[in-house]
């Protein structure tokens, strides 16, 4: 009798596939080039704030580049606003926001965070007006990204702090995490260098930097979407990305389809959006990160739509946020 798969183990196997297998020899690589400016380089862990019982929560805003940033007009909203909170972008998000007037010139708070291993990410930061405002950004690098991405980080002269991310974890002392963070505790970073959970994707791994490092509440997601607008094409889906495409010969009204590819209803906006295996694996994380979350973490969907919603997650209009965090300042 041949075991039925669920659809929660197909899409963990698909993720394994175009992720893991893909990529891990590159984490490793990557890492040992890292090695000498890690140690001697600084930890994310001298972002964590100096708290006592008094001390006030900041909201911190986490910038993507899903489509609905730009449906909306998230990014000139923000950059008129009298938000004085944290902002972390994206990588993918950062010259966007730049652009927009979100600058660490009026939000002083400025962060940006790259977790993917791929050598075309430092393409994200390779801008003149990335060099304009680099000395006034933070950057939060993981310890696996390529060196060419730390070169360019380097060179716009951008305050870099270390992470670790979290894979093979459940692995114990044959773990990659294991041993790469009794490699970086061997100089300087005697504590170690503190490591998140990613959900596979740089921005569930920006939302967990902003409560667990930052200690920011509460946490407003824009461009967030994890999902394609209802209106786009499977054809147009499967010439977004490689990891994400369709498989050929895949019949669309079959129930392997639907499972895999499915249009999700978001009750919160009233809207749908479609669902490729990937975007599914990572909703689906975030969706159990966030009710784990303490519970003085408030997490925010302000992306009008997308597939974030449930419990620990409340959905609002963005400007309706902007309008009562500014009164609450006030």
């Amino acid at each position: 009798m041949v075991e039925k798969k669920s659809t929660a183990k197909i899409i963990d196997e698909v993720f394994y596939k175009n992720i893991y297998e893909k990529y891990y020899d590159d984490w490793i690589r990557n890492f040992a080039l890292n090695l000498d400016n890690i140690w001697n380089g600084n930890s994310v862990r001298e972002l964590i704030p100096k708290q006592n019982k008094t001390s006030k929560l900041s909201p911190a805003i986490i910038i993507g580049r899903g489509p609905s940033i730009h449906k909306y007009r998230h990014l000139d909203l923000l950059a008129k606003s009298n938000y004085e909170g944290t902002i972390i972008c994206c990588d993918s998000a950062l010259i966007y926001a730049l652009k927009a007037g979100i600058t660490p010139d009026k939000f002083e708070n400025f962060l940006v965070i790259t977790i993917d291993t791929q050598v075309h990410q430092r393409n994200l930061y390779n801008d003149p007006i990335v060099n304009k405002y680099g000395k006034k950004i933070k950057c939060i690098l993981s310890t696996t990204v390529p060196l060419s991405t730390y070169e360019v980080v380097n060179k716009a002269r951008m305050g870099v702090y270390w992470v670790h991310t979290l894979f093979d974890y459940d692995k114990g002392k044959t773990s990659f995490n294991y041993i790469a963070g009794v490699m970086t505790r061997a100089k300087n970073h005697k504590k170690g260098i503190p490591a998140i959970q990613t959900g596979g994707n740089v921005g569930t791994s920006a939302w967990m930097v902003a409560w667990a490092i930052l200690k920011c509440s509460p946490l407003i997601l824009l461009g967030m979407d994890m999902g394609y607008p209802a209106e786009t094409t499977w054809e147009e889906i499967r010439l977004h990305k490689e990891s994400h495409k369709i498989p050929h010969g895949l019949d669309q009204n079959s129930d392997a389809f639907k499972k895999a590819y499915p249009t999700v209803y978001n009750p919160e906006f009233d809207c749908y959006c479609k669902q490729d295996p990937i975007f599914q694996y990572y909703s689906n994380a975030f969706k159990e990160f966030a009710p784990r979350a303490p519970k003085w973490v408030k997490t925010i969907n302000a992306t009008g739509g997308g597939s974030i919603f449930g419990k620990g997650i409340r959905c609002i209009n963005f400007k309706d946020f902007l309008k009562n965090m500014i009164l609450e300042i006030k």
